[in-house]
């Protein structure tokens, strides 16, 4: 039996009846539970993610970790073995080495995938939505946790499902064991990817850590943490070396084979020869394992719900709008409509045309390059060099009289790696800064729009040989003159690509994202990725050649200019 209740909220002032049964909650509310709002809100973040293009180059890098992780039987590249020796390609191995691969990269590089879900939300004007609704912070955070997860657990899916099909390819063992293949995903992997998506909110609501501040301490602290996590004995598990480590020595111990104790490696190293297979049953994690890794995952929780004490939700009554976004002027207040007050339209003034090409004036100011193009320059090196704070440029000076102090080979390869990455959230902003403090419809009055796109290439360049003018001293007075070379091709790549990613993306963050693991390549020595001559072999410098990296430079600073061309062209 129903029965009628009155609304006396509706907009005209009527109570009109309803003839529906109220629910559970005194008065007949049926406002869905803390449970149900988290699951939406979680649920519409992440179909709001897998719509973005970004979305679709994050899984086809989960097939290359796949790859990766079981590369060819004859191949020189592992990331899990042991000495000279690998597990065969049945599906233990598989899936403890797909998994252990994900728990070591998704878990670095996931980090920076699902980081902005609270900072896309005040970009849209989601989060003045979210601060009017009738949500708890508590739920919102959990909400955003929940949301990660699902994006870092579908990229751990697409892994898991790549290792069957990899399995199948290699063809050592075609019996598929679905229990000792989806397993250690599970149990090694999950548990660190939701570490990982509970850091990334808890990143998100501590103002020093929103920025790129945040992306280079994440590239820094990250690595480190993982290292102490491959210990035996690490906190919640670690990364679950320990239980696979201890499988495979037994197993190997059991055929007569002792390895000691510093051969296992976790990570991508290359092999003078392709290991030797051995069969593998897969390990046994036991019951006090998972358990460390169910509280890791509760941790994760706690930790996710934390900000909710000190986060605002985009309330403007509670933070100031300077504070979110330190880098950016507060907009000037709209005055509040008079009553009764009769609206009049504005008179429209036309914008001053700027002088076209047969004007005699932009011709004499285009072709004075000694004063448009000086001037030019030096505003933006100005704008540029601003960005660094004293305690900023008081490290830089300390790189380049570091630089100026050891020998030549030190300096290559140890100095001018740190000296080239301590101006990162600089370079960053290349390219990029117009669109992400709304200069472009300013700027696009601008008559050279190419002349002002090089002075500011032209001021990073500056900007990269300051920094590195340490080591350049030192390598000129070696008479070193290969790596001369190598250094000015990496002063100009450099530049080069933050200017070209910041055009194409309009925001600094795809740099951070591609050079901060192109530079941990060069700082590992891997020579096919050293763009600045770090890496040496017999003293002189082992990766591409300076030519191919200008060539390289070029390609990239014309992407940057057609790019600016063509953005021109559609706007007028």
């Amino acid at each position: 039996m129903t029965r009628s209740v009155l609304h006396p909220s509706r907009p005209d002032g009527s109570r009109a009846p309803t003839d529906r049964a109220p629910g559970p909650a005194a008065g007949g509310s049926e406002r869905p539970g803390p449970v149900s709002r988290i699951g939406r809100l979680a649920l519409g973040d992440f179909r709001d993610r897998i719509r973005r293009p970004a979305y679709a180059v994050t899984l086809l890098a989960a097939v290359g970790l796949g790859l990766l992780a079981v590369p060819p039987a004859d191949g020189h590249w592992a990331i899990l073995a042991l000495g000279t020796y690998r597990g065969e390609y049945n599906s233990a191995y598989v899936g403890a080495a797909t998994a252990l691969a994900g728990a070591l990269w998704l878990t670095l590089g996931g980090f920076y995938v699902v980081r902005k879900g609270l900072g896309r939300d005040e970009e849209t004007g989601v989060g003045q939505l979210l601060a009017a609704a009738p949500l708890r912070n508590v739920e919102l955070m959990l909400a955003k946790f929940l949301g990660n997860l699902l994006v870092l657990g579908s990229m751990l899916g697409v892994l898991a499902l790549t290792a069957p099909a990899l399995q199948l390819v290699r063809g050592e063992d075609r019996a598929l064991d679905p229990i000792a293949l989806l397993t250690p995903f599970l149990v090694l992997t999950l548990p660190l990817l939701a570490a990982t998506a509970a850091l990334a909110v808890l990143f998100e609501t501590v103002p020093l850590l929103r920025g790129g501040l945040g992306n280079v301490t994440w590239f820094a602290f990250a690595p480190a943490l993982l290292i102490a996590g491959e210990a035996p004995g690490a906190p919640f598990g670690g990364l679950g070396l320990g239980p696979v480590a201890d499988s495979l020595r037994d197993t190997l111990a059991a055929r007569g084979v002792d390895l000691g104790g510093d051969d296992f490696s976790l990570g991508l190293t290359r092999m003078d020869s392709p290991l030797e297979a051995f069969h593998w049953d897969g390990a046994d994690f036991g019951t006090g394992f998972v358990a460390q890794r169910l509280l890791l995952v509760l941790l994760a929780v706690a930790l996710a719900a934390l900000p909710a004490l000190w986060f605002t939700r985009f309330d403007p009554a509670r933070a100031r709008v300077a504070e979110r976004h330190p880098d950016r002027p507060a907009p000037a207040p709209v005055p509040e409509p008079v009553p009764g007050a009769v609206r009049t339209a504005a008179p429209r003034v036309a914008p001053p045309a700027a002088p076209g090409p047969a004007s005699s004036t932009y011709r004499r100011s285009r072709y004075r390059f000694g004063s448009h193009y000086g001037r030019l320059l030096l505003g933006e090196a100005r704008i540029l060099f601003a960005d660094g704070s004293r305690w900023w440029w008081l490290g830089a000076a300390g790189l380049v009289l570091a630089g100026l102090s050891v020998p030549p080979d030190t300096g290559v390869g140890a100095v001018l790696p740190a000296a080239w990455v301590w101006p990162v959230l600089l370079w960053s902003r290349l390219g990029s800064r117009s669109a992400e403090n709304d200069l472009e419809v300013l700027l696009g009055a601008y008559p050279a729009a190419r002349a002002r796109l090089l002075a500011e290439w032209a001021a990073g360049v500056l900007l990269t040989a300051l920094i590195g003018a340490g080591v350049l001293v030192r390598l000129t007075a070696a008479g070193d003159a290969a790596g001369l070379a190598a250094w000015s091709a990496g002063a100009l790549f450099i530049p080069s690509l933050a200017l070209a990613l910041g055009t194409l993306s309009r925001t600094h963050r795809l740099f951070q994202a591609l050079y901060l693991p192109l530079w941990y390549l060069v700082v590992n020595q891997i020579a096919a990725a050293d763009f600045m001559g770090a890496v040496r072999r017999a003293g002189h410098p082992a990766g591409p050649s300076p030519v191919l990296v200008t060539a390289v430079t070029l390609s990239l600073l014309t992407v940057a200019l057609l790019t600016t061309t063509a953005r021109r062209v559609l706007r007028d």
